[in-house]
């Protein structure tokens, strides 16, 4: 099971080399198409990957910092005196493919991921939604006491998701979100290696610069642990020009799907509610943007 999802990964990866946009041209009715734009305004709803991509020849840096639980009581400052940080860097190889790295301060986490859409919806009748698909590997980086027996390959998880999106109108986009993740971690609580879900996740802009965003990740039944929950985030996104600023409140820790997904343990009813924030920059690189920019000048 393992090679075969690290197979379709490199096949996401390396479809590159056929160019998305000849991809998307060679759809029905594709050609000179008027497609929709701004679904989403960033690469991440809140933990979950939106079916946006980073613009081509663009880098991104992306940093997001979640605090600890309400519940943790004044002596935590209700959680403001704990963190978790995310930082990572995400290239657009071109306008519909790019890949990314991150590091968690949760579980000193490793993540590589690729995302490339398929499908863009258009604004008449021919395409009603746009699907991006993901690619994602995860390396478990902290160091666990010998009696644990915990093997390296047992470090590594692998996820695989399609994003299906449709904005409905100007002010209102869905997006579901079927997952696989994989994980080789020993079985210590008669979990599945596998791990199935559905995410459900929107955007309701509120004014031309705000908007209120949310998603909820659904486990099917009798594949974790019963302490683990199912998440939920909800957020109000700003946008200042250059980026996106998210601030909003969830039950999970993680701020990737490995984690996210599989190893929530608290819930809303309990007060394991923390706050956090997001923030993306892109950087333009390359000729071709600068040669666009030269243009543009003229």
């Amino acid at each position: 099971m393992k090679k075969v999802v690290v197979a379709i990964c490199l096949l996401i990866s390396v479809l590159e080399g056929k160019s998305q946009d000849n991809l998307l041209n060679m759809l029905p009715d594709n050609k000179d198409a008027d497609f929709v734009t701004g679904t989403f305004k960033s690469t991440r709803i809140i933990s979950a990957y939106s079916i946006e991509t980073v613009e081509g020849h663009h880098l991104e840096y992306r940093v997001a910092h979640r605090f600890g639980p309400l519940n943790a009581g004044s002596y935590q400052f209700y959680g403001l005196d704990q963190g978790y940080i995310y930082m990572g860097l995400e290239y657009g190889i071109n306008d519909n493919l790019m890949v990314g790295i991150g590091r968690s301060s949760e579980q000193k986490m490793l993540n590589l991921f690729t995302k490339m859409r398929v499908l863009k919806q258009k604004t008449d009748s021919g395409l009603p939604v746009s699907v991006t698909l993901v690619g994602e590997a995860y390396a478990d980086m902290l160091h666990y006491p010998a009696e644990d027996q915990r093997t390296s390959l047992s470090k590594y998880s692998y996820m695989l998701q399609g994003l299906v999106a449709r904005k409905i109108n100007k002010n209102l986009s869905v997006q579901v979100m079927p997952t696989l993740l994989y994980r080789n971690r020993n079985n210590e609580h008669g979990e599945s290696n596998a791990v199935f879900s559905m995410g459900f996740a929107g955007r309701y802009r509120l004014t031309n610069r705000t908007a209120l965003v949310g998603e909820y990740h659904y486990v099917l039944p009798n594949q974790l642990n019963e302490k683990y929950k199912n998440s939920m985030s909800l957020g109000f996104d700003i946008e200042t020009g250059g980026h996106v600023f998210s601030l909003h409140f969830t039950n999970s820790t993680g701020m990737v799907a490995k984690q996210f997904i599989g190893e929530t343990a608290e819930t809303w009813a309990d007060g394991g509610i923390h706050f956090g924030f997001n923030l993306g920059r892109s950087f333009g690189l390359g000729k071709k943007y600068r040669d666009e920019h030269k243009i543009l000048k003229k």
